[in-house]
């Protein structure tokens, strides 16, 4: 890879004190290290806008690292619930506990000890040693590696470990020695606000007349990013079991709206009097979704999925006496693969004695509970 003669950092660095973007977590120098962990925990695998409110409500109830330490994990993942990839709270919470066990509640200042805290890797340490403590680390991202890639006219995969290690050399020559953060933090912005992926914005980039993509008309068809092939998809049968109806509180019918993430919706939906309680269990501590609460579930489909599933029911003592036509489907992926959801709604006999880790609840009670994201798509079918 040839570098570019021209110290183009100036140029970004004069364009970012002029544009960058005004953010919750962005507060005055020195950065407050909690925040940039938090706010950069929370923007893995989501986007900018989403994690706004989400961090702002994070901070009103764990505002600084005792408070999370000291907090229930059952409290934490309820706060995180909407963002996704629930592993990034739980792994946020039991580091907090480590740093104050093992650092006195004070996050860190070397590469060394702050990747041993779980849930941080190379990226997060990077952006908590720049811009909490002034380091002279690189925070190489997405938007990192597609700006260097066009800048340097990189042809080559960046999702491979042998251009990414190149890029993160060529980051640590331009990073700004005075300014690191701001630095990483700048190419953040131009990633996510011009440079962007397919058609960037060239004609707002302070970056173009050194750009060597641009020059030969490149900017485009760079980056080349070579994912593995597409994710595997599991058929699920889902079972959103209630307790049977009598007279007068059977459930009434009524129209419902298709919320996103929905294949294909009834026409009604059932609004669930007070008697009428479901059945959720809680998922094992480890693995897919650990330890939050679903709908009862089993891989397979049609038939086979409906009859494996009673009989898993019938195994706890559930003995289900009917089972609708489907009235969802959801196809939920995660970043090895997919789940295509098929969801019955079922009546059991009777409200019976449940082993633990099994509850029958009412509908108020959803909220109390912390229902794993492809199953939560299913709770607008039980209104009140």
């Amino acid at each position: 890879m040839d570098l570019v003669t021209e110290n183009w950092t100036p140029l970004l660095m004069a364009w970012y004190d002029k544009h960058k973007r005004e953010l919750p977590w962005r507060t005055g120098s020195p950065r407050d290290p909690y925040r940039v962990w938090v706010s950069e925990i929370m923007l893995q695998q989501t986007r900018v806008e989403a994690v706004k409110t989400y961090y702002t409500d994070w901070m009103e109830h764990f505002p600084d690292i005792p408070a999370l330490a000291a907090a229930e994990e059952d409290e934490v993942v309820r706060q995180w619930q909407g963002l996704g990839y629930y592993s990034r709270a739980r792994n946020l919470h039991t580091a907090a506990r480590e740093v104050m066990e093992q650092y006195g509640g004070r996050v860190p200042e070397t590469r060394e000890e702050i990747t041993r805290l779980k849930g941080i890797g190379d990226y997060t340490a990077g952006a908590i040693l720049s811009m909490a403590y002034g380091k002279r680390e690189t925070a190489v991202d997405g938007n990192v590696l597609r700006v260097f890639a066009r800048i340097y006219s990189i042809e080559e995969n960046i999702l491979s470990s042998a251009v990414k290690k190149d890029i993160t050399e060529l980051v640590k020559t331009r990073q700004d020695p005075q300014r690191p953060g701001d630095f990483n933090e700048a190419l953040m912005d131009l990633g996510a606000t011009v440079c962007i992926p397919g058609k960037p914005r060239c004609d707002a980039c302070p970056l173009t007349e050194v750009c060597m993509a641009k020059k030969a008309g490149k900017e485009k068809d760079i980056p080349l990013r070579v994912t593995n092939k597409e994710v595997p998809v599991e058929p699920v049968t889902v079972f959103v079991v209630r307790t049977a109806d009598s007279g007068s509180n059977k459930p009434v019918p009524q129209k419902l709206a298709t919320p996103a993430g929905a294949r294909r919706w009834p026409t009604e939906g059932w609004v669930a009097p007070d008697s009428v309680r479901y059945l959720i269990h809680r998922r094992p501590e480890k693995g897919l979704l650990a330890g939050m609460w679903e709908f009862p579930s089993c891989p397979g489909e049609g038939k086979d999925g409906k009859a494996t599933l009673k009989k898993i029911l019938a195994g706890f003592g559930i003995k289900i006496k009917r089972v609708s036509r489907p009235i969802q489907e959801i196809r939920h992926v995660f970043s090895h693969k997919a789940w295509q959801m098929t969801v019955y709604e079922a009546v059991a006999e009777d409200e019976c004695a449940l082993p633990a880790g099994w509850r029958w609840i009412a509908v108020e009670e959803f909220k109390d509970y912390n229902l794993a994201g492809p199953h939560n798509k299913i709770l607008s079918l039980i209104q009140r």
